[in-house]
């Protein structure tokens, strides 16, 4: 964020770009809370879209957490040998370096807020995925 632009702190998720993320099919994510968009600088939230059956495949995030609060839809998260069927309400917790899965169940969409402390950026040097696997 330039210092000659005045700084905001309140953002709509229809004012932010989508993005299809990397490692993930059928989704689509609105960085809300970030440094380019309100100057966080350890935190940064985003409002993603997971059409039924997509998600993301098996990976980790090294030195980064991430919450996901869903706001609609269900989803099986699987982290640290755990397997849960979570919704609307319910939050999951990814800690730093471990695997995990997240894969939308039924026939809704989900939607859902990502928060990753620190930020992520969609930055390939913060994430592991298995070997010899395709990545969306």
């Amino acid at each position: 964020m330039s210092t000659t632009q005045q700084r905001r702190y309140f953002v709509r998720a229809e004012d932010v770009p989508g993005y299809s993320p990397a490692n993930h099919t059928g989704t689509v994510n609105r960085r809300l809370i970030g440094p380019e968009t309100v100057g966080a600088e350890t935190m940064e939230v985003l409002h993603g879209t997971i059409a039924p059956g997509q998600g993301a495949a098996p990976h980790a995030h090294p030195g980064m957490e991430q919450a996901c609060y869903i706001l609609s839809g269900r989803a099986r998260a699987e982290v640290g040998g755990q397997s849960r069927e979570i919704g609307a309400g319910e939050m999951c917790f990814f800690p730093a370096g471990e695997e995990h899965i997240f894969t939308v169940v039924g026939e809704e969409p989900v939607t859902l807020l990502v928060i990753y402390s620190p930020p992520y950026g969609e930055d390939p040097a913060k994430v592991l995925r298995r070997t010899g696997e395709a990545h969306a």
